[in-house]
């Protein structure tokens, strides 16, 4: 479990570089991230063992944003 926490904060602060990278405050991009989060938690309670209804709608989902 500590393993996937690290992998979690660790791909959270690299979306934090490369937003910082372009220019964005600390506080717009920990918003950026905070709604990647979001999304991606979101999309999780989605898939089994969870299979809940989606509460983000197609296209604006975390699938969408890695396509």
């Amino acid at each position: 479990m500590a393993e996937n926490t690290q992998q979690i904060v660790a791909k959270a602060w690299n979306f934090a570089h490369v937003l910082r990278d372009d220019g964005l405050s600390y506080m717009a991009y920990t918003e950026q991230i905070t709604f990647l989060l979001f999304l991606k938690m979101a999309h999780e309670v989605t898939q089994p063992p969870h299979n809940k209804p989606a509460i983000v709608p197609k296209g604006l989902d975390w699938p969408s944003i890695l396509a």
